[in-house]
């Protein structure tokens, strides 16, 4: 409208910033209608007729991006125990996850939010913050999945270490509890303040009695202080022919040829693209010392996984990166394909929507057709063991469920999500049913690669 000098004129300006994944004006009752899709009670059930996949054949059909001679140790490791095989058997279940009728209401999945990859882990400002820790399969999906695949962790890992299935069950259904209880609050919490929010070792050890929390704050300060760059380069490195060098422990710590330490120079070269200017001037401060190759974990063994020792110029001070490579997700032949062209941005753009902190040193690159994230290694990790949350595993599992709540609510719809879930156990009760269920799958399915190992047609290591 014109206007003549010196009229005034008022408006409201209202201006949105739209996100990739904005909802319609109708989506505040999203969650009820979701369980018109997905009754409540219906993500207990599990029918192992409908799954359409062959458990071994997935896992096999992971081969193709793996360096062949590990495949014995990954075999060896996912073996051991149906424990192990549920850690590496991520594709499975993913597979699994993708035949049952789901609820639509998509978040940043984990992908892989088995219990114990929730830990410890420091923050830039060196504060330990108890968080998700493995991102390698994240990817938007329903929210449920990454809660069926923690409320199974428990008990499988509950099965693993002698817990009584009631004190499983009481796991399963605490989590499901705190997860509940904490969307609900953040369904009515600003935005700004849900990004904000954390745990800290403080309000981890409040889920445990006053006397199993002072003892545990002594065990976490302890490995948090070994846990660092210097304590792993006392502990992996000797000096020869007055180098430092990292010591090596094969298969699962060998130094590599020429063409992978080139590999390895081109990854950390073009991973400076990835990394702010200002974490790439500290960088340029140190010097590649020595690279060797790691075997790391369950799932990920047989993926290129290297651990590079830099060492500061002026005082000779240690630094570890560890060098990753990145697949597709295991989810992305049931949901929408990574809008990412490089696997490790995927992971690392996943972690940094679900972390509340992350490392300041990750980063990704290519090398040819090979996609890696980079990250510093042993940055201050706590990583939890089954043996040792075993016997307190329900209050290990409501922080776990305060924790994905909060992931979830920063990457997804809170209220929608708290409005599927409403009140009451409806939905712990559909957890319990469903982590038994699919315990025993993951028990039928270990069996079958027990037999196929037995039967000489897929190759395992001894002494893994």
């Amino acid at each position: 409208m014109d206007t003549e000098a010196g009229d005034e004129v008022e408006s409201d300006i209202d201006v949105t910033i739209a996100r990739k994944d904005a909802r319609p004006s109708e989506q505040l009752s999203r969650g009820r209608h979701a369980r018109r899709r997905v009754p409540r009670s219906g993500l207990g059930e599990w029918d192992p007729a409908s799954r359409g996949h062959d458990a071994l054949e997935t896992v096999l059909a992971q081969n193709t991006i793996r360096v062949p001679e590990l495949l014995p140790i990954r075999y060896a490791r996912m073996s051991a125990s149906p424990w192990t095989y549920f850690r590496g058997a991520a594709a499975v279940m993913a597979a699994d996850l993708a035949s049952t009728p789901h609820t639509g209401i998509e978040v940043q999945l984990c992908g892989d939010a088995h219990v114990l990859n929730f830990g410890l882990w420091a923050t830039p400002e060196r504060n330990l913050y108890f968080d998700l820790r493995d991102f390698d399969e994240t990817l938007p999906g329903p929210f449920e999945w990454d809660l069926e695949r923690l409320a199974t962790s428990l008990v499988v890992l509950g099965r693993e270490n002698g817990v009584d299935a009631r004190r499983s069950d009481r796991a399963v259904a605490a989590m499901t509890a705190a997860y509940c209880r904490k969307m609900r609050a953040y369904a009515k919490t600003p935005e700004i303040d849900i990004w904000y929010d954390r745990i800290d070792v403080a309000g981890l050890l409040g889920h445990f009695s006053s006397g199993i929390a002072r003892h545990a704050e002594k065990l976490i300060e302890t490995k948090a202080e070994r846990r660092t760059s210097r304590g792993a380069s006392r502990k992996f490195t000797e000096t020869r022919d007055g180098r430092r060098r990292i010591r090596e422990d094969a298969p699962f710590r060998t130094h590599v040829g020429d063409s992978q330490i080139e590999l390895v120079q081109a990854v950390i070269a073009g991973y400076s693209e990835s990394v702010d200017d200002h974490i790439w001037s500290l960088l340029s401060r140190f010097r590649v010392l020595d690279v060797v190759r790691q075997v790391v974990g369950v799932g990920s063994v047989g993926m290129r996984v290297y651990l590079a020792l830099l060492e500061e110029r002026r005082t000779g001070d240690p630094f570890f990166l560890q060098i990753k490579q990145a697949g597709p997700s295991v989810f992305e032949r049931f949901l929408e394909p990574s809008r990412y062209d490089n696997h490790g941005a995927r992971v690392v753009s996943g972690q940094r929507m679900l972390q509340s902190a992350t490392d300041m040193f990750v980063g990704w690159t290519a090398v040819g057709d090979m996609n890696f994230y980079v990250r510093q290694f042993r940055d201050m990790k706590v990583i939890p063991d089954g043996e040792i949350i075993g016997p307190y595993l329900t209050e290990f599992a409501t922080a776990c469920g305060e924790v994905l709540a909060r992931a979830h609510a920063r990457s997804g719809d809170a209220e929608a999500i708290a409005d599927y879930l409403g009140r009451g156990d409806k939905v712990g009760r559909a957890m319990v049913a469903f982590a038994h269920a699919y315990a025993d799958q993951n028990e039928r399915d270990h069996a079958q690669l027990v037999e196929a190992i037995e039967a000489g047609t897929v190759p395992c290591s001894v002494g893994w």
